[in-house]
């Protein structure tokens, strides 16, 4: 009971860093452009690709709370998109960081966000394995031991016909998701004053 008492401060933490990363990589963001030129075919269909990934996050986020909303850690679901993944939510979380980075034009940035991301979530979700492996026992080591972590599986796809769901947890993580959006106009400032030279360009990314 102590380790789940303590899985808010985790979070917390999680919410920290985060926080912290993202304005570190703002200022970078600020100093930097795309080594591809503003309006180029190459830099339009990094971002658009990005922007795909990132409604994909926003939509996978939802979805998945339609399932665990509320029954987090207490329960464990193993249906819907927790069928495929043991982390689904994460997952999209970090497919989103990667399209949020690539909207600076540069797959260099869009790596570096996913990766940061990842690290975040890895120690997070190490802490929950173990919280959960002391609430569910053998019920979660089999759930581990069929199910990946991270990279879904969809031959392991098993659902119910009917689920209970808590509209204000799948609502609020709909308005969490718009965050992800967020560099897509950040980019469009940060060219503009780039180009009237307010901000430098200290370097270009590929």
């Amino acid at each position: 009971m102590v380790a789940l008492a303590a899985l808010p401060n985790v979070q917390i933490v999680r919410r920290i860093v985060l926080a912290v990363g993202a304005l570190s990589f703002v200022l970078v963001w600020a100093l930097t452009s795309s080594a591809h030129p503003a309006g180029s075919p190459a830099r339009e269909a990094i971002r658009w690709i990005g922007i795909a990934a990132i409604v994909i996050c926003i939509l996978g986020r939802t979805w998945c709370t339609l399932y665990i909303g509320g029954r987090k850690i207490a329960q464990l679901v193993t249906i819907g998109p927790y069928s495929v993944s043991r982390n689904p939510l994460y997952f999209f979380a970090i497919l989103g960081a990667a399209g949020m980075g690539v909207q600076h034009g540069s797959v260099l940035t869009g790596a570096v966000f996913c990766t940061f991301t990842w690290l975040v979530f890895h120690a997070v979700i190490l802490r929950e394995e173990s919280v959960l492996a002391s609430l569910h026992g053998a019920m979660f080591e089999s759930y581990v031991q069929s199910t990946p972590r991270f990279l879904p599986n969809p031959r392991l796809w098993r659902d119910v016909s009917t689920i209970t769901v808590m509209p204000s947890k799948v609502i609020r993580t709909f308005g969490d998701g718009l965050f992800f959006l967020i560099p897509i106009p950040l980019d469009v400032a940060v060219e503009r004053l780039q180009s009237n030279g307010t901000l430098p360009v200290l370097l270009r990314l590929f």
